[in-house]
């Protein structure tokens, strides 16, 4: 009779512990999904464009770290520039640059509120871009308007923008436009998920899911420690320091033999890259989305690209 008593406690606390294991598991999940998940879309956005040209900001060893797209503010007469970012999920601005903007032009560039939003106006050529919630981050270097070949970049242009309008981005001829109607056929499904552009590829017989950002704009191919080593030629690796909003990373490449791909496309892979130093953050931020790696702008040169994100369609030509 006290080992059926026994038993029957030893029971309860065992369903305790599991229903605590469960509770604690759709807990975290309902944590880490409001986490990352990105804030309402407050963009207003009318107008199309086109041509507008790609700027590639880099440096001798990688030419192509990052895409700027020219950008103008309401009623001030000079050229800035916005990093074309999508693996942003958001736009946003760097408030050291606006500050300098500001002391030039104190009557364009409003006060932040105390939660660090911006209310602003800006237009890439005939489109315009506005929101009265525009983010600001503490990030960013002041504004030189006495070189006239300065690239003063004043902030990021995220894939919120990729909810309004699809983007074709041609590497080729450097030019990249917003349109609200795609054409032809040839389009693949791939996954939108929190404003991040998750493609289906297949590398060799392995199945992957990779996110999309042109913010890895100089490398082709970004994986995991494992991976790298299982796809990487070997030999010689290039060793560089990489920045992250601030943070300095280090970045390991090495030549590949492989070929990626997607969809009906298939493309060579020259080389794939590791990166050490990423965030708690930024690596569960790939094992919660479910992403095996991200790819880069390197792998589409001289190739054109085109993102119907709204609903969930691209093309590599």
């Amino acid at each position: 009779h006290e080992k059926e008593i026994g038993m029957k406690a030893l029971k309860k606390i065992l369903l305790g512990l599991l229903a605590l294991i469960a509770l604690s598991l759709i807990g975290g999940y309902f944590y880490f999904e409001k986490k990352f998940s990105p804030p309402q879309n407050y963009l207003i956005v009318s107008g199309l464009s086109e041509g507008i040209p790609m700027v590639w900001q880099g440096n001798d060893e990688n030419p192509y770290g990052a895409i700027l797209l020219p950008v103008r503010i309401d009623g001030i007469d000079k050229l800035f520039y916005m990093q074309l970012d999508l693996g942003s999920p958001v736009t946003v601005f760097y408030k050291n640059s606006l500050q300098s903007v500001k002391a030039r032009f104190p009557d364009r560039i409003p006060e932040e509120t105390e939660k660090a939003k911006i209310a602003l106006d800006f237009s890439l050529r005939d489109m315009k871009v506005s929101s009265k919630l525009f983010e600001v981050l503490d990030y960013g270097t002041k504004a030189d308007f006495e070189n006239p070949d300065a690239q003063n970049i004043i902030g990021t242009l995220g894939t919120d923008l990729l909810e309004k309008r699809i983007v074709t981005l041609d590497f080729k001829n450097s030019r990249c436009s917003f349109s609200k109607k795609r054409g032809g056929s040839g389009f693949e499904r791939f996954e939108f998920k929190k404003r991040r552009i998750l493609i289906p590829a297949v590398i060799g017989n392995e199945n992957l899911k990779l996110m999309y950002d042109s913010g890895t704009s100089g490398y082709e191919l970004i994986m995991n420690k494992d991976k790298w080593e299982k796809f990487r030629k070997g030999g010689e690796v290039k060793i560089e320091k990489g920045n992250s909003w601030g943070k300095i990373l280090t970045v390991m490449t090495a030549a590949s033999h492989q070929k990626i791909r997607f969809g009906s496309k298939t493309l060579p892979l020259s080389e794939v890259t590791y990166i050490e130093g990423t965030s708690k953050a930024q690596n569960f931020l790939m094992k919660f989305s479910g992403m095996q790696g991200m790819i880069g702008n390197k792998l589409f040169l001289n190739r054109k690209m085109i993102l119907d994100c709204r609903n969930q369609m691209y093309k590599i030509e």
